[in-house]
């Protein structure tokens, strides 16, 4: 799993993560291009994973995708935030964690650290908060490694050490 905050370098991460698998790659996104200035977010982000990536795309049965595409190589879901959003309240964490579990091959999940900030000033973004943060340390918990990036920079936070481009 990897974490932090918006632009923090959280996806560069992750790739490299999968990169050191030396595996086929596949990019389960989660976005959904609903205006203009997404759709460019999501052509500048398959811009810079570069060629040899598989794209999944899924913003809402994730359990899902993750079944469907195990055992064909290293999954990086990009991310766990807007599919949560996407669920608009019926996000099934357990289910999630559940496959999660069952997983053959290795599987690289970014989110965001959203509870850093000024409490929300509405209860639906309060409750949204609430609910991220309780997934983020749901899946952390099953999680093999936990990394966070800060201003482009690694910090592993589960097992303890820094090195992302260690083989593994």
């Amino acid at each position: 799993m990897v974490t932090g905050g918006a632009r923090s370098g959280k996806s560069a991460l992750a790739e490299r993560l999968v990169r050191r698998h030396g595996q086929a790659a596949i990019y389960i996104a989660t976005a959904q291009a609903g205006d203009a200035e997404m759709a460019e977010r999501i052509a500048r982000h398959r811009r810079s994973r570069g060629a040899g990536w598989i794209t999944v795309e899924e913003p809402v049965d994730l359990a899902g995708a993750l079944r469907k595409t195990d055992g064909q190589g290293v999954r990086l879901v990009d991310c766990l935030t807007l599919w949560m959003s996407n669920c608009e309240g019926r996000a099934d964490v357990d289910r999630l964690c559940r496959v999660l579990r069952e997983q053959n091959a290795p599987v690289v999940l970014v989110t965001n650290e959203l509870g850093q900030g000024i409490v929300p000033g509405n209860q639906m973004a309060r409750a949204f908060r609430d609910q991220h943060g309780w997934m983020n340390q749901a899946v952390a918990q099953i999680a093999d490694e936990v990394w966070m990036a800060v201003s482009g920079m690694p910090l592993r936070l589960k097992p303890r050490g820094d090195d992302p481009d260690e083989a593994v």
